[in-house]
């Protein structure tokens, strides 16, 4: 196998759940072939770079082998290498977002807290 369409190996690699995701994502300009956009029947061969966005991730990978069938995990980490660059780049994202989490409040304040912050502001609320 030469080539397979972009939509098969990002399903087959396990990046979306389903072909129609993954197809939904690449019309969507999320996923990007060596710097340019593509269409879901796009053909990816082995040594293209590719960005993929989903979500608030973003990968950055150099396709190793291709597949048009979706296998167990362990096989699917075979089909792709990840940058150095992408992997620091999503740790120190994540890093971000777990500071963030721990900083924000935890929702509303029940009967309890109100009625500490009443007591602390002289206010009702």
């Amino acid at each position: 196998m030469d080539s397979v369409r972009i939509d098969k190996w990002l399903w087959a690699a396990r990046f979306f759940k389903t072909r129609s995701l993954a197809q939904a994502a690449v019309r969507g300009g999320h996923v990007s072939v060596n710097g340019h956009a593509c269409k879901p029947a796009r053909a990816v061969t082995a040594g293209d770079n590719l960005r993929i966005v989903r979500g608030q991730i973003e990968f950055e990978i150099v396709v190793e082998a291709l597949a048009d069938r979706r296998g167990p995990a362990s096989a699917a980490r075979t089909l792709y290498t990840e940058t150095p660059a992408s992997v620091e780049k999503r740790e120190f994202a994540a890093e971000q977002k777990r500071l963030t989490r721990q900083s924000a409040p935890q929702g509303r304040p029940d009967k309890r807290e109100r009625r500490k912050i009443r007591s602390f502001t002289g206010k009702r609320l």
